[in-house]
């Protein structure tokens, strides 16, 4: 099997020789990337398993790169910046990164984490074993239809362009609708392992979800929170399996 490719997106050539260093450790390829057009230029020309990125880019910042790979592509974006505040993790995520870790960092918990969302994405083991014991290929609520074979979510027949993050999370409370998740539950299903401060990037994907999937993201007719412990997909219409 050919290695994963990650592309580190970063101006500070110390950061990416560091990061470079630890993820080859893993059997993972890299590419770098010194600006946001040059970054944007190897997505489009080459495939790309996952990216790693800087918000202070030259040419085109951080935000806009995740704001144009999100128009186009489903590829797992981590966000890893010295801009620490909630709003500008919250803004990263909002425009459709999947993870947003702060500098200065350990590199090995980058690792972990790029690690656990290429094992999350493209591993897939529930989905894969459904496929081995012949179960569910397609599952049916409401208005919502999930085919975890083409990785594929529509309303109404039209498909709905979901991140990996938002694929997984929406993923688990369809195979299980009626059943409460803690959020814990819900980041170690979606990320492999539950990290601190990760709470507030959990209710964005939250709430992007909602957007997406609700007639009425403020009054949801799926999602619901369940105060003081976490979510859960209504039960209310009928699961048919086909």
């Amino acid at each position: 099997m050919d290695k994963y490719k990650i592309l580190i997106a970063e101006d500070d050539e110390d950061i990416v020789e560091l990061l470079k260093l630890y993820i080859e450790k893993e059997n993972l390829e890299v590419i770098a990337a010194s600006d946001g057009e040059t970054a944007l230029s190897i997505i489009k020309n080459q495939h790309v398993d996952l990216v790693v990125l800087d918000i202070m880019l030259p040419k085109a910042n951080g935000y806009e790169v995740t704001k144009r790979i999100r128009a186009n592509y489903n590829i797992p974006i981590l966000i890893v910046s010295a801009k620490n505040l909630d709003s500008d993790k919250i803004l990263g995520l909002d425009l459709g990164a999947d993870d947003y870790l702060t500098k200065p960092f350990n590199p090995l918990e980058v690792v972990a984490r790029i690690k656990s969302m290429l094992r999350r994405c493209y591993n897939l083991n529930d989905i894969e074993d459904s496929k081995r014991e012949n179960k569910t290929k397609i599952i049916t609520l409401g208005e919502l239809e999930m085919d975890l074979e083409l990785f594929m979510v529509t309303k109404h027949g039209k498909q709905i362009l979901l991140t990996p993050t938002e694929y997984k999370i929406l993923a688990l409370f369809m195979k299980s609708p009626g059943r409460v998740y803690t959020k814990t539950q819900i980041y170690e299903v979606i990320h492999g392992e539950y990290f601190m401060n990760d709470e507030n990037a959990l209710m964005v994907h939250i709430s992007r979800l909602r957007e997406k999937i609700e007639d009425d993201p403020k009054n949801p007719k799926y999602i619901k929170t369940i105060r003081g412990v976490g979510y859960k997909i209504e039960k209310e219409e009928k699961i048919i399996c086909k």
